[in-house]
């Protein structure tokens, strides 16, 4: 949410701003609805203040008469107020100066680009076709188990999965940020405070009838978490980072979908969230931008770092740096990281300020990926070997119990046999009522498939010998 007092000091920069940002909001019936709500608030308040002094004159005619008219233009005001928040919370944020003119992602500026992409003697595979081959990543049956959009990691996928995940959440730990574990489901006001609504309604998976959502990111709830707080000023700045799932519906996505497993309804996502001074925002914004440089150059994934222009820009920013990560299969740039300067729009829709010389001033947010699955995928493309195998880097090898390389799943025997006597004898030496007890057309079922009569205590025994058989299989 912007300023409304600024809005009217610079009604043609918004404009300007409107459609730089391809954005469809008038920004003159705007402040046309809003003096006419100034109009009827003052009125109404005048009218208030009346119907007082009425009251403590006991002249009851002329208060009915003025009643009927205050009545009517409270309905009037309140229709107002609705008209003029829906079109305030339609404008979309300033933009930095340096921010380029654009249209798409397309004309998006290329400011720095990292790495030596791989050269390879073979035809590299893409990510779901190494996956596949190497038993790590399966679409085929998550399809049939949730639809399109979906996956399973499998075996060491899910290992080089939680190794990534471990080795970023640590180096953001080291690097002074608080982690969190967070609620995935969130109400409208937290995905309204954060800029999401009214912007990404089709993203979003809704909660049947309820107020709840699932987040689409955890920025959704570790904004919210300071929602409608005053924060000490030596507080700041306060960083924050958690690691969810995330969820997105994307309505329409089956047009856009690329292979394997980029764009989807489900992923993984850790998430950086700054919230500063304003004055400060800037530096966050780098210092964030540096975490995820940091991480893809320690993980050995060329990059480049692109400036997003006025177009490809969500309405909630303010200054955007996207980082994209060469794909060797597809022979491109695709986005992994998007780092955001949001300035004081989600504070001041969630309310969260900070006192300084007993005075509350709004925050300003940042907030920035510092990994998705989109880089394990990246990895996986880039660390391919001519046999088909995987390389996997130094950095997550200790989290991987010192493996270098994935290869071809085999399957394992890690449980051994063992002597489950003493846990039988628990139900032997237990008093209660069986089933088997109450009810014998089970006993007999039981007994009948055994060829023998058999008591609660053989007949559990062989239920518990059972799953054992089961498991070593």
């Amino acid at each position: 949410m912007i300023d409304i007092k600024l809005l009217k000091e610079y009604p043609e920069m918004f404009c300007e701003y409107a459609s730089l940002r391809g954005s469809t909001v008038d920004i003159s019936h705007l402040l046309d609805v809003d003096a006419e709500w100034r109009k009827i608030n003052t009125l109404v308040d005048e009218q208030r203040s009346v119907m007082n002094t009425l009251a403590k004159q006991k002249n009851i005619e002329e208060g009915k008469k003025i009643k009927a008219e205050l009545s009517k233009n409270e309905n009037l005001l309140r229709e107002l107020e609705e008209k003029r928040k829906n079109l305030l919370d339609l404008v979309g944020n300033l933009l930095a100066p340096d921010v380029p003119i654009g249209e798409s992602d397309a004309d998006n500026i290329e400011i720095f680009s990292w790495g030596t992409k791989p050269s390879f003697d073979f035809q590299p595979l893409y990510h779901d076709e190494l996956g596949e081959k190497l038993g790590i990543l399966d679409v085929k049956r998550a399809t049939k188990m949730a639809g399109s959009g979906f996956y399973y990691w499998v075996g060491d996928g899910a290992r080089l999965q939680s190794a990534a995940f471990l080795y970023v959440e640590n180096l953001l730990i080291n690097r002074g940020f608080i982690p969190f574990r967070t609620p995935v489901l969130a109400k409208k006001i937290s995905l309204y405070a954060t800029g999401y609504l009214p912007f990404a309604q089709d993203e979003i998976y809704r909660v049947g009838d309820s107020d709840l959502s699932l987040i689409g990111t955890s920025e959704q709830s570790l904004v919210s978490y300071k929602m409608d707080e005053i924060i000490d000023e030596s507080e700041l700045p306060l960083l924050y980072t958690a690691c969810t799932p995330c969820f997105r519906y994307e309505a329409g996505a089956a047009s856009r979908q690329t292979k394997g497993i980029f764009r989807v309804h489900q992923f993984q996502k850790q998430e950086q969230i700054i919230i500063c001074r304003p004055e400060d925002s800037e530096y966050w914004n780098l210092f964030c931008q540096k975490n995820i440089e940091d991480i893809m150059q320690e993980l050995g994934i060329p990059y480049r770092v692109v400036l997003v222009c006025t177009g490809d820009m969500g309405a909630p920013g303010y200054k955007k740096f996207d980082t994209e990560a060469w794909f060797p299969a597809f022979n491109a740039y695709k986005e992994t990281h998007s780092n955001s300067n949001l300035t004081d729009y989600q504070a001041r829709r969630s309310k969260i300020r900070y006192k300084s010389n007993n005075k509350n001033n709004f925050v300003h947010t940042i907030s920035a990926t510092a990994l998705t699955e989109r880089v394990i995928i990246a990895l996986m493309e880039n660390n391919q070997t001519a046999e088909g195998f995987i390389k996997i880097p130094k950095v997550l090898q200790k989290y991987m119990d010192g493996q270098e390389e994935i290869r071809p799943q085999k399957k394992t025997h890690p449980m051994q046999k063992n002597d489950f006597s003493e846990m039988e004898s628990r139900i032997k030496k237990s008093n209660y009522t069986s089933i088997a007890d109450k009810c014998e057309s089970i006993r007999e079922y039981f007994s009948n498939c055994h060829g023998t009569k058999i008591d609660t205590y053989t007949w559990l025994t062989m239920i518990v010998r059972s799953i054992w058989h089961h498991l070593e299989k």
